[in-house]
């Protein structure tokens, strides 16, 4: 008689591959507890990174207006690890995390001229989010499919709307909505052209 056959794949809530977003989640606590000066060193400056400053197209995104700002982007990066069970390796997590964030910071360089300052990791996750939940969805995972049309309609409404001032009350200043837009375009360039969204992702 035959032992039925137990399937590999990962469950909803597989807390495997955790090395590479934990990495991230302390950083930028760390970060965080620096407070308002560090910020200001590392935030995505306009005018500082026309003056050679380049570093911050990066450092930008892992630093916050405050501990509420830095704690919804946590939360952000958790919801992500609860919906895409199936998690890339850690190079390739941080690949998309690094290019994501460059992606952004060069989109809002060229394209938005009057952002003059931004600091925070929502941009990247919605490419994140994007990057995950397209290959599931491409698989048949309706709790995926929802999930994107959801993220797609909060971007539409951003895009028309603006943020809501509860949300700026929130994390203490304006939300950058061009950030999100950006990090979801350059998740999908990125998604076709790594193969992301024909293979998915492997769990570790």
């Amino acid at each position: 008689m035959r032992r039925p056959m137990i399937s590999a794949a990962p469950t909803r809530a597989s807390f495997t591959g955790l090395g590479a977003p934990l990495a991230i989640g302390l950083l930028i606590v760390v970060l965080a507890v620096g407070g308002p000066q560090v910020a200001d060193a590392l935030a995505y400056g306009r005018a500082a990174i026309a003056h050679g400053q380049a570093w911050r197209a990066l450092s930008g995104h892992f630093v916050h207006l405050g501990a509420m700002h830095a704690a919804l982007n946590l939360g952000g990066l958790v919801a992500l690890l609860l919906l895409c069970p199936a998690r890339p390796r850690v190079m390739e997590w941080l690949r998309r995390v690094v290019l994501l964030a460059l992606a952004i910071s060069a989109l809002l360089y060229a394209a938005a001229p009057t952002v003059d300052r931004y600091v925070g990791l929502s941009g990247v996750l919605h490419g994140l989010f994007v990057l995950g939940l397209v290959p599931m969805a491409r698989s048949g995972d309706r709790v995926a499919v929802v999930a994107l049309l959801l993220l797609t309609a909060k971007l539409v409404l951003e895009q028309v709307f603006g943020s809501s001032a509860q949300e700026e009350r929130w994390i203490g200043g304006g939300v950058v909505t061009l950030a999100h837009l950006f990090g979801t375009l350059a998740a999908l360039v990125y998604g076709f052209a790594f193969g992301t969204f024909r293979r998915g992702d492997r769990s570790q």
